[in-house]
């Protein structure tokens, strides 16, 4: 890859379940220059596609509106349902400088990204984390609070006026946040009890909102098919907040009601920084850097 700059973009969408129309999503990631499809995981239970592409700011633009105006096409939201909250058949759309990309640049991405798809798709548009217009903005969980149901009447509010787009919500798409941030991770681990009430306590006793770890956002879901729960978590800032602090809380926070943790997961890409911190932790390496992780040097 001998791009000189690269921005990383990791949009998430509201369908996991219909195979067809997440090809079509993805399609526009596919075998364009200046853009590379890096990964995308569907979920059934959360009823969410989540992928990730890196490229050329320019490239990049044009392939993620295009994608953006297939999946306003192809998902209603009044029949979509899944335990991860949405407010879009888009949802959130985050632009992360990788190389040579400022975060000033990225956050003029997303504001380019943003005006692009309200006015040839009438999406409303809300700015969040570096790109928000207000501080009440910035939190996503914040923005999509009421869901697209509840979207309806929370944008004639004066303080939730979209930053771009119609002030109504989209019939069928809803609306969307778009933004700039700095790399995140999505962790999430899995309990061995069905009882989602019990996830969403434990979720909420980590959560940095709620007075747990600070770079944490975390809520319970159901995996229905599996006849589980998890506490499903985004790691805003992995090198202030380790992986392996998060699992070993929502371990302690477990015990309380006799559930144990069966396993973990991890939604999309991840540094390897986020990977070695944890490895350490557990090895009890000591004095280890990443300088002597082989593939580290080779990519020098």
């Amino acid at each position: 890859m001998s791009w000189n700059r690269i921005v990383e973009c990791v949009p998430n969408f509201s369908e996991g379940r219909d195979l067809n129309k997440i090809d079509q999503i993805v399609a526009p990631f596919r075998a364009k220059a200046g853009v590379k499809l890096l990964d995308y995981s569907n979920d059934e239970d959360h009823n969410r596609l989540v992928v990730t592409l890196v490229g050329e700011p320019e490239a990049l633009r044009e392939a993620v509106i295009e994608a953006i105006g297939i999946a306003v096409e192809l998902i209603d939201l009044n029949q979509h349902h899944g335990q991860h909250p949405r407010m879009g058949a888009v949802d959130v759309v985050p632009f992360i400088p990788i190389k040579n990309v400022s975060m000033e640049e990225a956050v003029a991405l997303s504001k380019e990204v943003s005006q692009a798809v309200a006015e040839r798709y009438q999406l409303p548009v809300f700015l969040y984390e570096k790109s928000a217009s207000a501080p009440h903005r910035e939190n996503l969980a914040a923005i999509r609070k009421g869901e697209f149901e509840g979207m309806a009447e929370k944008i004639k509010q004066p303080e939730w006026q979209p930053d771009f787009g119609p002030s109504e919500r989209h019939a069928t798409a809803g609306s969307v946040a778009i933004g700039a941030r700095m790399p995140l991770v999505a962790y999430n681990i899995n309990l061995n009890t069905a009882d989602l009430e019990i996830a969403s306590k434990i979720a909420k006793n980590i959560r940095y909102i709620n007075g747990g770890l600070r770079f944490v956002k975390a809520m319970g879901v159901e995996l229905t098919e599996r006849h589980i729960t998890q506490v499903s978590i985004n790691m805003t800032d992995y090198s202030r907040t380790a992986l392996y602090r998060a699992f070993e809380l929502v371990r302690i926070e477990a015990r309380r009601y006799g559930v144990s943790i069966v396993g973990s997961e991890i939604i999309g890409l991840v540094p390897m920084e986020a990977l070695i911190d944890t490895a350490s932790y557990y090895l009890g390496l000591e004095n280890f850097s990443m300088q002597q992780v082989l593939e580290s040097r080779i990519m020098e």
